[in-house]
């Protein structure tokens, strides 16, 4: 299944906003993991191995790259946004220019992580999406996700998805891959979030 011009143009929409933002996005974000989310951090690492390579798709300021690689993993950095990337290059860490509706992910990678990340993909791409991440695993590879809960989708500057949790594990179980954890908890500004570790079967 290809793009459609109308799901390029919301996800360039994001993208554009996410270049003028993420020097503020950078202020704003913790810059070390909390507990809740090193916990699912360290389970991810702990099935990918310490030796294990892993895609981080939407990088951002790329703190929880850092976490990981303190763990001993190597993290393949990656990011749509070319100024989140001068960001973290001007603290000496390298990434690269990965669009996840376009590009090709390569793999196989022991994990693949995307923490706040799908919210942005068109609905209709979704399913695409996951097949592509699906296929970038190793058997026995693991896929860790955040997403906003809730119904439908908000447009503007960053265009937004919202999953119900059984709806989303659907998706998941769709592509191939095994749901073995999920989490809910609310973040800033009362928004809450599901958090789902997947695995693609050895």
């Amino acid at each position: 299944m290809s793009v459609s011009s109308q799901d390029l143009a919301k996800s360039r929409q994001t993208i554009s906003a996410y270049e003028d933002y993420a020097e503020q996005y950078d202020a704003i974000v913790r810059h070390v993991p909390n507990e809740r989310e090193q916990a699912s951090l360290k389970r991810l690492v702990a099935i990918a191995g310490t030796s294990g390579r892993i895609l981080e798709v939407g990088s951002g300021a790329g703190y929880d790259a850092d976490f990981l690689e303190s763990l001993g993993v190597k993290v393949r950095r990656t990011d749509a946004t070319k100024r989140f990337l001068e960001l973290q290059a001007a603290r000496g860490k390298r990434g690269e220019l990965l669009d996840l509706l376009t590009d090709d992910l390569g793999g196989p990678y022991d994990a693949v992580l995307a923490l706040c990340v799908l919210i942005h993909v068109p609905r209709d791409q979704t399913d695409q999406v996951l097949a592509k991440i699906a296929g970038s695993l190793r058997p026995g590879g693991a896929f860790l996700v955040s997403l906003r809960n809730g119904d439908g989708e908000t447009s503007g500057e960053y265009h937004t998805v919202y999953w119900r949790r059984d709806d989303f594990a659907a998706r998941l179980e769709s592509a191939g891959l095994v749901l073995i954890r999920d989490d809910f908890n609310v973040g800033r500004d009362r928004e809450e979030w599901s958090t789902f570790l997947a695995v693609r079967p050895a």
